[in-house]
C-alpha cells in the first residue's frame, strides 16, 4: 500500500483543522478513546456539536486561542492508501512553519473561505507549495454552506485562482467545493451541490497519482555513515550507509564519488544484512565499493557521467524563517543531506512579491516570512542538482551557527 504525504494551508479560521478532523471522523479513523476525549473537550468549549478541529489542535495554547500554532501531524489509513497529514498554521507570523510541512509533502490542500475569496496568504501558501516542488494542489473552497452552496461563488473563486496560478510550475490543480463543518464533499458527496460532478476530497486523495513525481533517472546516494566494525569476524568490512534520495543503483554500476571525483564500481548492495541486485529511491541501504575509497559523511555517490553541479557558488530561492533578518555578508551553516559546510551570503538578488509575482530588486535585507533569491559562497564544494530537475537533491537549509536555529529553507 503506497503512502501520500499532504499538507493543509490557508488563512486563520479558514477551517483547516476542522477539515482534517472531518476527514478523520467520517473515514472512521478516530479511535473510541480519542473521540471520547474530544467530545469532553468540546463540551468544555460550550460547543453544541463535537469540535472536530480539536483532533489536530493538540497544544493547550492552540486550544485556548482557537488557532493552529505548530505543524500538527496526523496519520490514517483507508483501504486504498496510507496518509500522513501536516496541518500547518494560518497566521502570517507562522508562515515559516508551513515550509516545514511543504518540504516533505506530495500534495497541498489550499483552503479558501468562500466568503473572502483569494487572499495574500492564499498566494503565499501557493507560492511556497510550488517553491518546494509540490506538483499536486487541491483548492478546497470551504464554508460554501455560508454562501448558500452557490455555484456562482465557487466558479468566481476558481477563475480568480486560475488567473494567478498559471504563472506557477504546478502540473495538477483540482478544485472542490466543501463544507468541513457539515461534511459536504469531504468524505461523503454533498446532496446540496448537484452542480458539482467531481470527486470528493477523500476520493481524490486516494486516487491522485504521485509515483511519477519521483526522479528515477538521476541516481543520488549521499553518504550518512561509514561502517567499519574492525572486528575479527568483519575485519575487512567497509560499507557506506544512507538513503537513496533519487534514481536506481545496481550491482556492477560504475559510480563516481563527489566532491573528490573518484571513479569505482558497486560491489554489493546490502539491505537488512542481505545482498540485493538493485535498490531505488527512498530505500535505506549499505553500498560496498570495489576499491577502498576515502569517503566521509556528506560525500555523494552517483553514476558515472551523470550530470550534477559540484560548486561553491550557489544561487538559491529561500524562505526566511528567523526573526533576525538576513543581510549581505552574513555567515551560516549550510546543511545538505549529511554534509555541513560554512557559507556566506554574497548578495540578495531580489525578493518576490507574493501578490504580483514581481521581483523587487535593490533590497539587501530579507525579513521573516519573505521569499528571496540570493547568492551564496560555500567554504567547500557541494554536489547538488537544480531543484526543478531533482527535488530530492536540490534543496538545503541554512542554520545559525550560534543558536543552531534553522533560519531558511532553500532550493537551488
Amino acid at each position: 500500500m503506497d503512502l501520500l504525504r499532504f499538507l493543509t494551508a490557508g488563512n486563520v479560521d479558514d477551517g483547516k483543522s476542522t477539515l482534517i478532523g472531518r476527514l478523520l471522523f467520517d473515514s472512521d479513523s478516530v479511535s473510541a478513546d480519542i473521540l471520547q476525549a474530544i467530545e469532553k473537550a468540546s463540551k468544555g468549549k460550550h460547543a453544541t456539536d463535537i469540535d472536530l478541529s480539536l483532533l489536530t489542535d493538540g497544544l493547550r495554547a492552540e486550544r485556548e486561542q482557537g488557532i493552529t500554532i505548530d505543524v500538527a501531524y496526523k496519520y490514517f489509513t483507508t483501504a486504498k492508501r496510507k496518509f500522513i497529514i501536516a496541518d500547518t498554521p494560518g497566521h502570517v507570523q507562522y508562515t515559516r512553519n508551513m515550509v516545514t510541512g511543504a518540504s516533505n509533502s506530495n500534495l497541498a490542500i489550499i483552503l479558501i473561505d468562500a466568503r473572502n475569496g483569494i487572499t495574500e496568504q492564499t498566494r503565499r501558501h501557493t507560492i511556497i507549495s510550488s517553491m518546494f516542488g509540490i506538483q499536486h494542489l487541491v483548492v478546497c473552497v470551504n464554508k460554501i454552506d455560508l454562501m448558500e452552496y452557490s455555484e456562482k461563488v465557487f466558479n468566481e473563486i476558481v477563475d480568480s485562482y486560475k488567473g494567478f496560478s498559471k504563472k506557477l510550475n504546478v502540473k495538477d490543480i483540482t478544485y472542490i467545493p466543501v463544507s468541513a463543518i457539515h461534511g459536504d464533499n469531504v468524505v461523503n458527496r454533498s446532496e446540496k451541490m448537484n452542480w458539482y460532478n467531481g470527486k470528493t476530497l477523500l476520493q481524490h486523495l486516494e486516487t491522485v497519482e504521485v509515483d511519477t513525481d519521483n526522479n528515477f533517472e538521476n541516481a543520488r546516494f549521499p553518504v550518512q555513515y561509514v561502517i567499519r566494525p574492525q572486528t575479527d569476524e568483519l575485519h575487512d568490512y567497509r560499507g557506506y550507509a544512507g538513503k537513496i534520495v533519487s534514481g536506481i543503483f545496481k550491482m556492477g554500476d560504475v559510480v563516481q564519488v563527489l566532491p573528490a571525483g573518484i571513479t569505482t564500481r558497486i560491489k554489493e548492495i546490502e539491505v537488512a544484512q542481505k545482498n540485493i541486485n538493485e535498490a531505488f529511491a527512498s530505500q535505506s541501504v549499505i553500498i560496498h565499493l570495489e576499491e577502498d575509497v576515502d569517503i566521509s559523511r556528506g560525500d555523494m555517490i552517483l553514476k558515472k557521467d551523470d550530470a550534477i553541479f559540484v560548486t561553491q557558488d550557489l544561487e538559491a530561492t529561500i524562505c526566511w524563517m528567523n526573526e533576525r533578518p538576513l543581510n549581505t555578508g552574513n555567515k551560516y551553516l549550510l546543511r545538505h543531506h549529511g554534509q555541513v559546510v560554512k557559507v556566506a551570503v554574497r548578495d540578495v538578488l531580489y525578493k518576490t512579491d507574493v501578490n504580483s509575482f514581481e521581483h523587487k530588486e535593490g533590497e539587501k535585507q530579507v525579513v521573516m516570512n519573505e521569499i528571496a533569491r540570493i547568492q551564496l559562497r560555500t567554504a567547500s564544494p557541494i554536489a547538488i542538482d537544480t531543484f526543478q530537475n531533482n527535488r530530492a537533491n536540490g534543496c538545503f537549509i541554512l542554520v545559525d551557527e550560534n543558536t543552531n536555529d534553522t533560519v531558511a529553507g532553500c532550493v537551488l
